[in-house]
């Protein structure tokens, strides 16, 4: 019986005015996508993020707590 689990990754997007460029914070590893838009992006970096849970569990790694990333922001004034 395989049960699935729900995972809520935390994503950076950085558009720029042709990409919008997408990372996951939860692998240290790294999992990037990008897409001409937004939602693009989102759905890209959703299918790159199941790329390496599946190659983690292959390999049986620990696949990341997803909870375990703070977003924050640091404000610096010149």
């Amino acid at each position: 019986m395989n049960l699935m689990t729900t995972r809520d990754f935390k994503v950076f997007l950085e558009p720029d005015a042709t990409t919008a460029d997408m990372s996951c914070l939860s692998f240290h590893s790294g999992c990037y996508s990008q897409g001409k838009t937004v939602p693009e992006a989102l759905a890209n970096i959703r299918e790159a993020i199941d790329l390496c849970l599946e190659d983690m569990e292959s390999r049986g790694e620990e696949i990341p707590d997803p909870n375990n990333v703070l977003i924050g922001s640091v404000v610096v004034t010149r």
